[in-house]
């Protein structure tokens, strides 16, 4: 068993393995606290649903949450009134540390929370979530209270997605499977074992996150796992199957967008000239309701000008 595989086994878990009581009597033991924040732009139609059901399960049932913070990129709809309305804080992002400037993007809200926020441990959770559960904060903070050497954990799922002729599939992560596993496989071939590197969804000590340098767009999922395993080492970070999720799926025209930042992003990571560390792409496939990796040898060899090669 080799190092990566060695890591699988010991730091990737189910949400199953973390129930809120148990997680809300380590909470008060270790004596942390628990911010939840929902980065938003223009998600009036989803974000009252993720805040409100986080809000009575974690807050007002298991009080495991103590703050539960929305922060508004510049919405021109009425996702701030929504979220109010079903119990979060809210915050502009343009609003916060105003001497500093503001930009668009996810990556933009989450630095700009961590100036508003409190938490020792901070949950990162889509506003535009359709089907989930309260589980994925649960299962996210489950190895952070556990274990004082993890630092970030990356939440996984099965991606559900509706065709236009109304059947469902598990398809999905286009950017994950077309541009960051790509990546990760061929240069950083030790982060190959995170099953969605580029998942929404993750929890990570504060102390961590004010120390790194955060992408102000989508690149700061892939740039925070890179960072940190390059600062912590890979076991500072664990993994955790949250079953199912589904979300609002974005045109082909903005996820081209979202490519070129990952490519800036680990371009800026990446050793000048460095070939290739791997020569295989390391996928996963659900069977038996676990995600079970998938090696394919990428072809990198490259045939000489023919003119160059004298026929025999």
């Amino acid at each position: 068993m080799d190092d990566r595989d060695s890591w699988f086994a010991r730091r990737t878990s189910r949400w199953q393995d973390w129930p809120a009581e148990e997680l809300l009597a380590a909470k008060r033991r270790l004596g942390v606290t628990v911010s939840v924040v929902i980065p938003a732009r223009n998600e009036q139609q989803t974000v009252a649903g993720v805040v409100g059901a986080i809000r009575r399960s974690l807050v007002m049932r298991q009080p495991l949450v103590d703050e539960l913070v929305v922060i508004d990129s510049d919405s021109t709809d009425s996702t701030a009134e929504a979220a109010v309305g079903a119990g979060a804080k809210v915050h502009r992002a343009a609003d916060i540390v105003p001497a500093e400037g503001t930009f668009p993007g996810k990556g933009e809200a989450i630095w700009k929370s961590l100036h508003v926020t409190t938490g020792d441990l901070v949950v990162f959770v889509d506003a535009d979530l359709t089907s989930w559960g309260p589980h994925f904060v649960t299962g996210l903070l489950g190895p952070l209270l556990a274990d004082g050497d993890v630092q970030l954990v990356k939440g996984f799922y099965t991606r559900v997605w509706t065709r236009s002729d109304g059947s469902t599939s598990t398809e999905g992560g286009r950017v994950t499977e077309l541009v960051a596993r790509p990546l990760i496989s061929l240069w950083w071939p030790e982060l190959a074992d995170v099953v969605q590197p580029l998942a929404g969804e993750w929890a990570a000590r504060r102390s961590l996150m004010e120390s790194l340098p955060i992408p102000v767009g989508y690149g700061v999922e892939l740039a925070t796992l890179m960072d940190t395993v390059a600062g912590h080492g890979l076991d500072a970070v664990a993994q955790v199957d949250l079953g199912s999720r589904a979300h609002r799926h974005q045109a082909n025209h903005d996820l081209a967008i979202m490519a070129a930042e990952l490519l800036v992003v680990a371009e800026r990571r990446r050793p000048a000239g460095q070939p290739p560390l791997a020569a295989q792409l390391r996928q996963f496939v659900r069977e038996d309701g676990q995600a079970r990796p998938v090696l394919r040898p990428v072809p990198v060899t490259e045939r000489r000008p023919a003119a160059s090669v004298r026929c025999q």
